[in-house]
């Protein structure tokens, strides 16, 4: 299938999801996880008319960038990002989702100061507790949203999370359902119900993170098709 068709087919599936819960299919956003997908492959999706578009490399983004790859599509950074390389990041992409420490969330402050700009970002979320992974606790994400808070060039748009890989189907929507429970939480207390993005749920998952509340899914392989990690 194309990739167009694979996007209409992910949005059908979408539609179901949000229906079965009481949702607007119209309030998710559908960004396309383009990792390893050229920039031929990325002008598809746009032209298909997919929400946004999520890299998870910088260098890979960067290079696709020279490329306009992304041209007519908000760019998100959905990977996991280094302090070093948020120059390259902070004023080129429209959403980053992976903001998962205290000293990232300082490291894009000072740049999108010295940028003269605001950084939309997402706090990710350590549901599973993994050691391996970057993420806020949740016992500690309220601290980590008042420091973003007192950050004036960097805006929260709500919360990210990738349950562990291993995570049963169950375990998974247990998982999603902690966040969802966070978000309402944090966004009652701490801005005013004003939170845009509950990003949960990539091609395995995506069904089930809607019906437990997600606003918006990184989908890949189900756009793009499987990924060659032999190249």
């Amino acid at each position: 299938m194309s990739i167009a068709e694979n996007i209409a087919r992910v949005r059908a599936e979408i539609a179901q999801a949000a229906r079965e819960a009481g949702r607007d299919p119209g309030e998710i956003v559908l960004v396309g996880a383009s990792k390893m997908n050229d920039a031929a492959a990325c002008r598809e999706a746009v032209a298909a008319g997919i929400d946004a578009l999520g890299e998870n490399r910088v260098q890979e983004m960067t290079q696709k960038l020279s490329e306009n790859a992304y041209e007519g599509a908000p760019l998100h950074f959905i990977g996991h990002l280094q302090r070093n390389k948020v120059r390259q990041v902070v004023g080129h992409v429209d959403l980053i989702q992976s903001v998962g420490s205290t000293p990232l969330l300082e490291e894009i402050e000072k740049t999108a100061a010295a940028k003269e700009l605001v950084q939309d970002i997402l706090l990710e979320v350590n549901i599973g507790r993994e050691e391996a992974k970057s993420g806020f606790l949740k016992e500690d994400l309220f601290a980590a949203a008042q420091a973003a808070i007192s950050c004036p060039h960097v805006r929260v748009m709500g919360l990210m999370t990738i349950p562990p890989a291993d995570a049963q189907r169950q375990e998974n929507i247990r998982y999603f359902q902690e966040v969802q429970a966070l978000y309402v939480d944090m966004n009652t207390k701490l801005f005013h119900n004003e939170l845009k993005y509950l990003s949960m749920g990539m091609s395995g998952d995506y069904a089930d993170a809607i019906r437990a509340g997600a606003t918006m899914v990184r989908v890949g392989t189900a756009i793009f098709g499987a990924r060659d990690y032999s190249k």
